[in-house]
């Protein structure tokens, strides 16, 4: 299986993150002329930011299809996220310090797997989807061609 996904593969998380990145404008826009929102509309844009770019996520790493403890860090990630759009959306909740702390402890663990290495993919690729080694196809790490990422099964 190939790490590197096609369109098809990809169109569902880009949706997703797209409409999140239209929160994020929401956001960024509130900041700019907050009296042009509504009351209330700050924490709902944090929040609906935050929750999509997590479902975003979790529809490429499913898309992706790891192997099942990659999968279960990607699921802890996304589990993070959401604690945090709870304690932006219930700001004022006997809770939300819970949420803000359960969301910091699992941000700071995903990125000490990060650090460690855990867990070994079979890809041995990063988040950000890069070669490793030597392209069968050009002799280059990190050529970018399609046909090289695509991997030795795509044809020359």
């Amino acid at each position: 299986m190939s790490i590197y996904l096609g369109q098809n593969e990809r169109f569902v998380s880009a949706v997703l993150g797209a409409v999140a990145l239209a929160g994020v404008a929401g956001l960024l826009g509130w900041e700019v002329f907050p009296n042009l929102f509504p009351a209330g509309s700050h924490a709902i844009l944090a929040a609906f930011s935050l929750a999509l770019i997590a479902v975003a996520y979790l529809a490429y790493q499913i898309a992706r299809r790891p192997g099942a403890m990659e999968l279960l860090k990607a699921v802890m990630l996304a589990v993070a996220f959401l604690f945090w759009a709870a304690n932006q959306f219930w700001p004022n909740s006997p809770q939300a310090t819970h949420f803000n702390d359960i969301a910091i402890a699992l941000f700071v663990l995903d990125v000490f797997l990060v650090i460690i290495g855990w867990p070994r993919s079979s890809s041995e690729s990063s988040f950000a989807e890069t070669c490793r080694g030597r392209c069968s196809r050009c002799g280059a790490g990190t050529c970018g061609d399609e046909r090289c990422l695509a991997g030795p099964s795509s044809a020359v």
